[in-house]
Order: structure tokens, then C-alpha cells, then sequence
């Protein structure tokens, strides 16, 4: 397995340096890829060049995975593509629709399998939230607050990502834990991480990261190991 980072958000902005150079140098022999999948709503132009300009100062040239719906994602040439990075960013943006197109598709098998050889990989806010077991959508509108678990990506099983925690993330927990108590939830403030180096979960980046399994809550801060996570998934769960 690979470096996995699930980033709090604010990604490609000072503060993020920690996480992003620990990325930086344990990315793989292949091309290094931004994702743009969760901006595709948002202007996936601005996120890859924001990602592309941000990288280039830590010594990562990225180039763009351009996969936006569902035909990219099972796209031969782009998932070949895939396969043979070495370093692998998914953006922040839509919390649902990153699960929505790469669910049990070609390319993020590709992904997965690169990731277990040995690439870096890592998402941020709703990148992050997809490559758990559960992401966290709206349960209904217009309260942002009040969430729901949908099935996502499953490389963190039985977990579902809590971004920007330090700012609004925290107030997802209630309704999250109604809906889905038996979920591990992981809250990642941000401009920090929650970083698998390959045996085990460490803090990073200037924020905390909170776990939250039912009623205990333990906070950890840049370079403790992070304990109460699971172990991210060798195997994909069938999708």
C-alpha cells in the first residue's frame, strides 16, 4: 500500500504543507494526477490549475485526470492511464458525486490498484469523504447540517470523513450518527490530515484530527498516531 492522506479541506493553500510533502515524496515512479471528479459542478478548471500551481512549489509536476461523469470513469485509455500513476490528488467539491461516478468503475480500480502497488494517494473535503466506506450527503434542504450516509468508494471501511471540522464539520455528527451509529467518524480539520504511512495513522498538517466511535471522542495533533481508525481496505468491497 501506498501514502493515503484524507485531507480536512482548503487544499493547495499554505498551511497544507506537512501532508502535502509527505505525498510529495512517497508518490510513485508514474505520472502524478489531480482528480478533478468532485469540481466537475464547480469549475474543474480552477481546482486543476489551483492544484497544478500548489504542487509545482513542492517539486510535483500533476497533470490532469479529466474524469467529470461516468463515461470517464470507465474510459479504457484514461483508466491505462491510471494504472500507471504514481501519485493521485482527488479535489474537494460535491460530497456525492465523486462516489457517484467512480463507484465500481474502471478507472478507480485502476486507482485502487496503483495505490495498492505503491502510489500516493490522497483526497481532500469531499475527495476524502468518497474514499471511505460513507460519504455524508444532505439528508434534506436546505439544512446543510443534517446528513445522511450514501455508499462511496470503500478504501476506509466503516468510516465516513467529517471535513472542515474545525469550522462547521462538527456540527454534521449528530444527525450522522442518528442515521448510521455503528460508523467510525472521522473529523479532519482544515489544512490538516489523517495519514496512512503504510502501518499505521498519524496527524498532520496545523489543525487536529477528532475520531468519533458512538461516545468516545480522542483528538490528535501533527505527528501523533492516530488511534480508533481502521486499517484502509487491501481489497475493494464488490461494487
Amino acid at each position: 500500500m501506498g501514502l493515503l492522506a484524507l485531507v480536512g479541506g482548503d487544499e493547495f493553500n499554505p498551511g497544507n504543507e506537512e501532508q502535502d510533502q509527505m505525498l510529495a515524496a512517497a508518490a510513485g515512479p508514474g505520472e502524478a494526477f489531480v482528480v478533478p471528479t468532485a469540481a466537475a459542478r464547480q469549475k474543474p478548471e480552477q481546482s486543476v490549475a489551483h492544484a497544478t500551481t500548489w504542487f509545482r512549489r513542492i517539486g510535483v509536476e500533476l497533470q490532469e485526470l479529466p474524469v467529470l461523469k461516468r463515461a470517464d470513469a470507465n474510459s479504457a485509455i484514461l483508466a491505462e492511464r491510471a494504472r500507471a500513476g504514481g501519485f493521485f490528488y482527488l479535489v474537494g467539491g460535491d460530497p456525492g458525486l465523486v462516489a457517484k461516478v467512480l463507484h465500481g468503475s474502471a478507472v478507480w480500480t485502476a486507482i485502487f490498484d496503483a495505490w495498492r502497488d505503491g502510489a500516493a494517494l490522497a483526497g481532500s473535503s469531499a475527495g476524502a469523504m468518497a474514499l471511505c466506506s460513507h460519504t455524508l450527503v444532505r439528508a434534506s434542504w436546505p439544512n446543510r447540517f443534517n446528513r445522511r450516509p450514501a455508499e462511496a468508494l470503500g478504501l476506509v471501511p466503516k468510516t465516513a470523513v467529517l471535513p472542515h471540522f474545525d469550522t462547521f464539520g462538527q456540527r454534521w455528527i449528530e444527525s450522522a450518527q442518528a442515521a448510521a451509529p455503528d460508523l467510525c467518524l472521522l473529523g479532519v480539520d482544515e489544512r490538516s490530515a489523517a495519514v496512512w504511512d503504510g502501518s499505521r495513522w498519524l496527524a498532520a498538517g496545523p489543525g487536529a484530527v477528532t475520531v468519533v466511535n458512538r461516545t468516545k471522542v480522542a483528538r490528535f495533533t501533527s505527528g501523533q498516531e492516530v488511534s480508533g481508525l481502521r486499517r484502509p481496505a487491501s481489497m475493494l468491497p464488490k461494487q
